[in-house]
């Protein structure tokens, strides 16, 4: 095993409650670097196929990359991966946590856990030391009330990720939080810990990790640092973060309103970047950042909410709320009872358009009902009440129940991220071919397309799809570290591989890690057709509103996806990939990766060309 690899895997078997060190192959860390792409070829290899992803046979990892926790910008990351409750294939996310840093220092590349606990469980790991408490007392208390409690047992520096309410109620977009405002996991990997009863993980980790040549990577982490600083967009990136994004999509007709009905929102001044500076009152990030993302306020009720695009844009304009303090309840409560923001306020944006419709019996809820939502969100967490049960399923199921799937804006059975694409043929590529579903992480392609021809459906904007999402759906998520760095200041890209060869004396350029990463897509394509047992293109299709509903407000009123076009968009999408039309990776491509150990399964299922 190369150095910068622990090159050791924590399995934790939760029926027996007992662990143990797993040693994996030196080729899995070079070929798949860590983090998400750990984490797919572990399911591949461990997970037996087709099981029921609430069952205690389900996965649940929680894997860092070679880059964790060294000192470079914003390297406190971890991802958590499980196949999906809510899509029932690959799903994952990632979480800024001091949890990351202390599984390095702990001596481990991962933790695994199998089966499922007969009583709600923490699992304390120390270093090498691994305990089962019991969570009696914290199950049904939010995140909040959680960790703190832990805290209190276990320390103020100990690295904690926990679940809410909705998560131990196995909600389907349950995430797993942290630090009060951390939150990761989308396609529901918060219900696959309640499946398995664990309420949380605490981490301590007191050893140095293993370095090629870590006085280079101090002096490359210190000269990266001081360039984030310097970056001319610094100061303003400060002041608003992400929220900066609001005036951005309303100018460019993306934002999310009224269940992506419209891209232009009449009271966006109301919830944008310089309303939030206005009620600003601290600033919060993951562990080795020096660009703080987390803007936190007073909210209507006077307490503190950690705010961001995404979910402003999602339980604002999308719902018709123009108030930033009420917003900001529905954001802290979601953080507490450990809901997706995203999903929740797609959900209940489909809820009011159904209701509206006449597909909800007895519900009516109007756009802007802030106490409606928050009592609906409640609701949806505790599963109470048939509409809160219901949503609990996310917007695919809840469609296939009642109706209205012209309406439910997913791909895949996951919620899409805040950006409307009536007129971003590009973006909705990225939300379509994202391998968990529909999400901005893969590829933020669209202010590059709003810059270009926004309204092209070319063979360069596949291209583009695909170069963003190597960079950073397969190697920020692998590495792993937060791309906004890179994203939002400019931090050069070449201090990546930089600092990835002076930590593991592996020789990285960039041709050798756009074949990791073009390994990492392949291989959860495989994972999905296992996992579905088979396939169809129409799983890659955006949303149907955006092709058959135009846009009637704003600039680009009368605006929509053009379905054909879109269709070879994608085939262009898929012959960049080395993948046949129906979104199936050939065999030669599989074996070029690496990957033909996946063809013989791949071949019974679908047969390869």
């Amino acid at each position: 095993m190369p150095k910068g690899w622990w090159g050791r895997l924590l399995w934790i078997d939760l029926s027996r409650r007992e662990a143990k060190p797993v040693e994996y192959p030196g080729e899995w860390a070079i070929d798949y670097l860590g983090g998400r792409g750990l984490a797919a070829r572990i399911l591949w290899e461990h997970l037996e196929p087709g099981v029921d992803p609430l069952s205690p046979r389900n996965l649940l990892i929680m894997a860092v990359g070679p880059l964790t926790g060294l000192p470079l910008p914003s390297s406190g990351k971890m991802v958590v991966a499980a196949k999906s409750p809510l899509t029932g294939g690959y799903g994952d996310g990632n979480v800024g946590s001091w949890a990351s840093v202390h599984m390095r220092r702990a001596g481990w590349d991962a933790l695994v856990f199998s089966g499922a606990a007969e009583k709600p469980t923490v699992v304390v790991v120390e270093d090498d030391k691994v305990s089962f408490e019991d969570a009696d007392d914290l199950w049904g208390l939010d995140t909040w009330e959680t960790e703190r409690k832990l805290r209190e047992k276990y320390g103020r520096n100990a690295g904690i990720v926990e679940i809410g309410p909705a998560g131990e109620n196995l909600v389907k977009f349950a995430t797993v939080i942290s630090q009060e405002g951390r939150s990761g996991g989308r396609p529901g990997m918060g219900a696959v810990m309640g499946s398995k009863k664990l309420k949380a993980v605490v981490i301590k980790g007191s050893k140095e990790v293993p370095l090629h040549d870590p006085k280079r990577v101090r002096s490359e982490g210190a000269k990266a640092y001081i360039d984030v600083k310097k970056a001319k967009a610094y100061d303003f990136w400060m002041r608003q973060g992400t929220m900066m994004t609001i005036d951005w999509a309303q100018e460019a007709s993306v934002l999310p309103t009224y269940n992506f009905t419209e891209g232009v929102f009449d009271g966006f001044k109301g919830i944008d970047g310089y309303r939030m500076e206005k009620m600003k009152i601290d600033q919060r990030g993951c562990p080795f950042c020096n660009m703080t993302c987390g803007n936190v306020i007073r909210d209507a009720e006077g307490a503190p909410s950690e705010l961001d695009y995404e979910n402003v844009a999602m339980l604002g304009s999308n719902l018709g709320i123009d108030d930033l303090g009420k917003v900001g309840v529905l954001n802290r409560l979601a953080d507490k009872l450990g809901l997706d923001t995203i999903s929740v306020g797609s959900v209940m944006g489909w809820a009011t358009e159904a209701s509206q419709k006449g597909l909800l019996d007895g519900v009516k809820l109007e756009w802007g009902d802030y106490e409606a939502y928050k009592n609906l969100m409640t609701d949806i967490a505790y599963r109470r009440g048939e509409l809160g049960s219901l949503l609990a399923e996310g917007v695919k199921g809840a469609c296939t129940a009642k109706g209205g799937c012209d309406f439910a804006i997913h791909v895949k059975g996951l919620e899409v991220s805040a950006y409307d694409c009536h007129a971003a043929p590009g973006m909705a590529l990225a939300y379509a071919t994202s391998p968990i579903g529909a999400h901005h992480k893969d590829a933020w392609v669209i202010s590059w397309e709003v810059a270009t021809d926004r309204f092209a459906y070319t063979r360069e904007k596949a291209a583009k799809v695909i170069e963003l999402q190597r960079i950073r759906g397969g190697l920020f998520e692998s590495f792993v570290a937060c791309r906004l760095p890179w994203v939002e200041v400019g931090l050069s890209l070449d201090y990546y591989p930089k600092i990835l060869t002076a930590a593991t004396g592996v020789s990285y350029d960039w041709d050798k890690l756009y074949a990791v990463a073009d390994r990492i897509y392949a291989l959860i394509r495989a994972f999905w057709i296992r996992e579905l047992n088979g396939w169809s293109r129409d799983l890659d299709m955006p949303p149907a509103k955006w092709f058959k509903q135009p846009l009637s407000k704003g600039p680009l009123a009368g605006a929509k996806l053009d379905l054909d076009k879109f269709n070879q968009l994608l085939d262009y999408y898929y012959e960049l990939r080395g993948w046949d039309k129906r979104g199936v990776p050939k065999k030669e491509t599989l074996e070029k990766l690496g990957l033909g150990f996946v063809t013989g399964t791949l071949e019974k299922i679908v047969g390869l060309n």
